[in-house]
């Protein structure tokens, strides 16, 4: 085949540490370490937000979280937003999803337009750009459950029919002697799963995938998002799963007890959630985290059974692979859980891009330690395809010189944002929700972190990798804060809203009043000599003879 095809694989919720080709000491993943081995990982790769739903939305845009404006899950991404569909289809590619993207459709806006939902151009507006071959955001409750969930339909035609959301109560729950134990609680998440390996969530969207891969005629190059719900909690794993990891896999917490004493005023807020509390325990890390090491190991065995599908059916040779998180989890890091701020636990992710053609040859296996961004997949997948890069639209960069060894100049800093607002901790901070709002802007020596109204943070990461002493009130850093304050400010001062007037367009303008014979503020015609006398206006003498 002479198409260029892209396999877009996101993990929710999955660690940039937490795998064999990154260091893990315990961690086995030998599927995307061999994977890394084909490719380049890099290594300072930083998502848009904290947070699901706003990572997800500028990785499908290419563009940081204040240009598209979804910063909360749940916030609609406008309607007209340019998305990955918008970007590719053009070129003649399908953009199809598999699993999860927790876009919220803008229906108000819709609606305004006059756009139907249920058309095509509404589903493409409402799946930011994706054909969904199947949609699966996980994550429902009971009083949430969507009653066509594919997946719960699946697991119903599998027998599993004594709750109306198996999806809860069977692929995130377990027996326990008292009975069915939601996943949501972690005291007994090391049982089993009440589904088997095959009906659980992984492997079913594994197949799903390969589903597509084995309908597609062939006709269209094709972008296939595979979304993986976990290892996001509920951390629920199958047989043998849940078992295959223990206690003396898990690696020590990253904290210390100076952290505890005097936090940051909205640091300590993200400490003191029920999160915070429960994975602040050895108890719990060791309970949970070796079933999240399980989840994972489930996905990278999944890997494997759909490269060995594509390569069984030539498709490795003709297709850019893309491995990543949307953010990642403290896992009791810094006396928190979940995620939502911005120590490297949460904002740094794993990222390996495989590129098939010879032009990359030279690079495969390599590491990367530039500073990259989540917002850099769209451009690249574009750049991949031939297409013209909107650099008044999108905010990230290509990858491909990087991928193919190629000389060019790079950013120094990455930055990553998070909306607070609906943090059941917002009241106590005295805020109102359009004035929650929090900024992370970091190079490879310094971490500066600012919310207004609050003290800032700052880390030096040379002398404190780990991120455990805040100098964020210091006054010896007086200085360092405010040259990282003036990035900040320099980087929202950006033009990221100018979508409809391309870069080539505004050179094109330039000094075009002038060229049109909008001639301001000259004196008269002696002052405009030199000007093209084509496109003066024409002088009538005053007296004619």
């Amino acid at each position: 085949m002479s198409h260029k095809n892209i396999l877009f694989i996101m993990c929710d919720q999955l660690r940039f540490d937490y795998l064999g080709c990154s260091g893990h000491p315990t961690i086995k993943t030998p599927n995307i370490d061999r994977l890394a081995a084909r490719g380049v990982r890099f290594s300072n790769a930083y998502c848009q937000s904290p947070i699901c739903g706003p990572s997800r939305m500028s990785a499908y845009t290419g563009r940081y979280v204040s240009s598209h404006g979804s910063s909360s899950n749940f916030a609609p991404l406008r309607v007209g937003e340019k998305n990955i569909g918008h970007h590719l289809n053009p070129l003649g590619m399908r953009t199809v999803l598999v699993g999860k993207t927790h876009i919220v459709a803008d229906r108000e806006g819709m609606e305004r337009l006059g756009v139907d939902e249920d058309s095509a151009i509404g589903v493409h507006h409402a799946q930011a750009g994706f054909e969904p071959y199947e949609r699966d955001d996980g994550v429902h409750p009971d009083s949430k459950v969507n009653p066509k969930l594919p997946y719960n339909d699946y697991l119903k035609s599998k027998g599993y029919t004594e709750h109306h959301n198996p999806w809860h109560w069977a692929a995130n729950s377990v027996d326990t002697e008292n009975g069915v134990r939601s996943g949501f609680f972690n005291d007994q998440v090391d049982l089993p799963a009440r589904v088997s390996d095959e009906a659980s969530e992984t492997p079913y969207m594994t197949r799903r995938a390969i589903d597509f891969l084995a309908q597609d005629d062939g006709e269209k190059p094709w972008l296939l998002h595979l979304s993986y719900i976990k290892p996001h909690w509920p951390y629920v794993a199958p047989a043998p799963y849940n078992a295959m990891y223990s206690a003396k896999d898990v690696i020590p917490a990253v904290k210390s007890e100076a952290e505890l004493k005097d936090p940051n005023q909205l640091m300590g807020h993200f400490m003191d959630r029920v999160a915070g509390k429960t994975f602040g325990e050895d108890t719990a890390r060791e309970k949970v985290i070796p079933v999240y090491m399980g989840l994972i190991a489930q996905i990278d065995d999944q890997l494997g059974v759909l490269f060995d599908y594509m390569d069984e059916n030539g498709l490795l040779d003709n297709t850019m692979i893309v491995f990543t998180s949307d953010h990642g989890d403290y896992l009791g890091d810094h006396w928190m859980g979940d995620k939502d701020y911005f120590h490297d636990q949460a904002v740094k992710i794993p990222l390996i891009v495989v590129d098939p053609s010879e032009k990359s040859n030279n690079t495969r296996g390599t590491v990367d330690n530039s500073m990259v961004e989540l917002i850099d997949l769209v451009p690249t997948f574009v750049d991949y395809c031939g297409g013209d890069l909107a650099e008044n639209i999108l905010d990230g960069l290509s990858l491909m010189p990087k991928i193919q060894g190629q000389e060019t100049s790079w950013r120094k800093w990455v930055v990553s944002e998070y909306d607070y607002s609906c943090q059941v901790f917002r009241p106590e901070t005295g805020r109102m929700p359009l004035d929650c709002r929090s900024y992370m802007i970091a190079n490879e020596e310094w971490k500066y972190i600012y919310a207004p109204g609050f003290p800032p943070v700052l880390f030096d990461l040379i002398n404190d990798p780990d991120e455990l002493n805040d100098l964020g009130r210091s006054p010896s850093y007086e200085n360092i804060r405010q040259l990282m304050f003036n990035k900040l400010a320099d980087w929202s001062l950006q033009y990221r809203q100018r979508e409809t007037w391309s870069e080539e367009h505004n050179i094109k303008m330039t000094g075009m009043e002038e060229q049109l014979g909008v001639l301001i503020g000259y004196w008269d015609e002696k002052s405009a000599e030199g000007k093209d006398p084509t496109i003066l206006p024409e002088r009538k003498p005053l007296n004619p003879k």
